[in-house]
């Protein structure tokens, strides 16, 4: 929830290690902790932020899946 907050505050000025821009307008939430987990969402009118797929992150590199299910629900709504 801490980190919605930031993100809530701070909107697209939100950046690394918090957020770190993906491509084409998705964003990545980057929750730490015991478990690490990824959310990934986007920004529409006046800075309404959409929260469109989080997973529980394992290896280094994120998963190809993941991302596309990302893409697939961004696609969806713009």
């Amino acid at each position: 929830m801490r980190m919605l907050g930031l993100l809530k505050e701070h909107g697209p000025n939100l950046g690394m290690p918090y957020s770190k821009y993906m491509k084409d307008g998705l964003y990545e939430l980057r929750v730490r902790g015991k478990n690490e987990v990824r959310i990934f969402y986007i920004f529409q009118i006046q800075h309404t932020i959409c929260l469109l797929h989080a997973f529980k992150k394992k290896s280094q590199k994120t998963p190809p899946k993941e991302l596309n299910i990302a893409f697939q629900r961004k696609n969806e709504l713009t």
